[in-house]
C-alpha cells in the first residue's frame, strides 16, 4: 500500500504499523524482518523500528534462538474488547429501556477508563430542556459522578487513590466532593450499600443513581445509571423510585455477562451528567 501524503487526516506511520501486524497470517505466523518488510511494503530499516516497537509494547514476540517474530496473545485483546463491548451494549439495551419512564428520564451504561467513565449505551426520554447532551462515547470524570463512583467503589484503596489523584478534581457544582478523604469515605459507603447516589454533583439540576455491573471476581467492569431532573423528584423520592430497579438491572446484567463470559474488565489506566 503506497503512502498517501495528500491525505492530511491520516497518520501514515500508524498505518505502516498496522501493515506490519497484518503481515502475520495463519499461513505465515512467524516471519523474519525481511519478510515483514516485503509484506508491509517498507524497507528493512523501517520494518526493524516497527518490529522493535511492537515487541516493546507486547504485541510481538521474538522467537527464541531464531531471527523470527510472531504475534502475541495481546493482539486478541483488541478484537475481544470490541466483541465484548458489543455484547455489553446488546444485553444492556432492553434493561435501559425498561428503566426509563415517567420518573426516570435517562438510563445509561458506562465503562471505566482510567480516572474517567465512558458512556457505551444510553436511552433517553428527557433532560433536553436542561441543556444536557450525553452521547455514546461521552466521557465524564469518575470522582464527581454516580456512574464513576459505582465503578471506583469496588477497586482496592491504592487503585482508588491513584485514579482519584490522576488529575485535578475541580468543583463542578456547589455539591461536588473534591477532598480525597471525603471521596474515599463516599466510596466506602457506596460499596456498603451497593449503589451510588449523586445530588447534582456533576451537573446542576440532575440527580443520578448508579449501580455496578460486576464480573465473576466482583470487579466493577461497568455501571448502570439512571437520571432525573432535580425539580421533578426530591432526592428521597428519586432514591425510593430508582434504587431497587437499578440494582436489580445491574445484577441481571452482571449475571448475563458472567454466564456468557462476554466481557473482560478494562485495565485501570494511568461535560455530561453521571
Amino acid at each position: 500500500m503506497a503512502d498517501q501524503p495528500s491525505d492530511k487526516n491520516t497518520v501514515q506511520s500508524l498505518a505502516k504499523g498496522f501493515r506490519v501486524l497484518q503481515a502475520f497470517t495463519p499461513e505465515r505466523p512467524e516471519l523474519t524482518l525481511a519478510e515483514v518488510a516485503r509484506a508491509a511494503g517498507t524497507d528493512n530499516a523501517t520494518a526493524f523500528r516497527f518490529l522493535n516497537t511492537l515487541v516493546q509494547l507486547g504485541y510481538l514476540d521474538k522467537v527464541a534462538g531464531t531471527r523470527l517474530f510472531r504475534l502475541t496473545l495481546k493482539c486478541l485483546d483488541l478484537g475481544f474488547n470490541a466483541i465484548a463491548r458489543a455484547d455489553l451494549r446488546t444485553l444492556a439495551r432492553p434493561l435501559l429501556r425498561d428503566l426509563v419512564g415517567a420518573q426516570i428520564e435517562a438510563a445509561s451504561i458506562g465503562v471505566p477508563d482510567g480516572p474517567d467513565v465512558v458512556y457505551v449505551e444510553r436511552v433517553q426520554a428527557g433532560l433536553a430542556r436542561l441543556g444536557i447532551e450525553v452521547r455514546i462515547g461521552s466521557r465524564v470524570p469518575a470522582y464527581s459522578t454516580a456512574i464513576g463512583q459505582a465503578t471506583l467503589a469496588w477497586l482496592d484503596r491504592d487503585t482508588q487513590i491513584r485514579l482519584l489523584e490522576a488529575r485535578p478534581r475541580e468543583q463542578r457544582t456547589a455539591t461536588t466532593l473534591t477532598a480525597l478523604d471525603a471521596l474515599l469515605l463516599r466510596l466506602e459507603r457506596v460499596r456498603a450499600q451497593g449503589f451510588a447516589l449523586s445530588d447534582q454533583e456533576n451537573v446542576s439540576g440532575v440527580r443520578v443513581l448508579a449501580a455496578p455491573v460486576r464480573d465473576a471476581d466482583g470487579v466493577a467492569i461497568a455501571a448502570l445509571s439512571v437520571a432525573t431532573p432535580a425539580p421533578a423528584l426530591s432526592l428521597a423520592a428519586f432514591k425510593a423510585a430508582a434504587r431497587a430497579p437499578v440494582i436489580a438491572a445491574a445484577a441481571s446484567l452482571s449475571r448475563a455477562l458472567q454466564a456468557g463470559g462476554a466481557y473482560a474488565p478494562p485495565r485501570a489506566r494511568s461535560g455530561a451528567h453521571g
